[in-house]
């Protein structure tokens, strides 16, 4: 369960957080993310250091914190990846069944890079690090792992940072009475431009092919 739609006492500090990150400059929100990617978590952290920010500031200082964030992200992911590559599948067997390891590792097998680029731009409560984890553990070729994290990240945090510099303070007032529900919205809309992305990707593929057979039958 998320915590920034339960209480505005974390907006408050969060903005106190996002004053600290700020003074010290992008290295301080590139460590952040790198932690919550990896072995902590600091559920929806990131997304509102992005808000608090770029709140009213312009957008190149937007796009150097979704940057620095992303790139903290991919470091973190790498890092939880490695060990997934390493002995991961022996934390699997224990947190997870049998049948719900078999589930994931046909989901791999079956989606591939889709398995890890959907979950990182959905939110908590998601839990991504299971998807990095197996990705790991099921053996996804790192430069295609490294790929999914990097766009399902980038969607995700540049659209928290474009709703910032173009509704400032309005925007963090918001998200302080509704972020549930701006999560479900935005998340539904999200997941229905890859669904309908990768269907298209198939049927061009699909139709591609059925050309290549009628000319050979030709």
């Amino acid at each position: 369960m998320s915590l920034l739609g339960d209480t505005p006492w974390l907006f408050r500090m969060g903005q106190q957080v996002a004053d600290f990150f700020s003074g010290y400059g992008g290295a301080a929100v590139l460590l952040l993310a790198i932690a919550d990617s990896s072995f902590l978590s600091v559920p929806e952290g990131n997304d509102l250091l992005i808000v608090m920010l770029s709140a009213g500031g312009s957008w190149g200082n937007m796009a150097y914190f979704v940057c620095m964030t992303v790139a903290g992200s991919l470091i973190g992911c790498l890092l939880l990846y490695s060990v997934g590559r390493k002995g991961g599948r022996a934390i699997l067997n224990k947190k997870f069944s049998p049948r719900k390891i078999e589930r994931a590792e046909y989901i791999y097998g079956k989606y591939g890079i889709l398995a890890v680029l959907i979950p990182s731009v959905l939110p908590p409560p998601l839990p991504f690090k299971i998807f990095v984890l197996s990705a790991g553990v099921f053996g996804l070729a790192p430069s295609r792992f490294l790929t999914a994290v990097a766009i399902g990240r980038t969607i995700r945090y540049s659209m928290w940072g474009i709703l910032a510099v173009l509704y400032g303070d309005s925007v963090k007032m918001f998200l302080q009475e509704n972020i549930k529900t701006v999560w479900t919205a935005l998340s539904a809309i999200l997941l229905l431009i890859i669904i309908s992305t990768v269907i298209f990707q198939l049927r061009k593929k699909k139709r591609t092919r059925d050309n290549v057979r009628a000319r050979v039958k030709i």
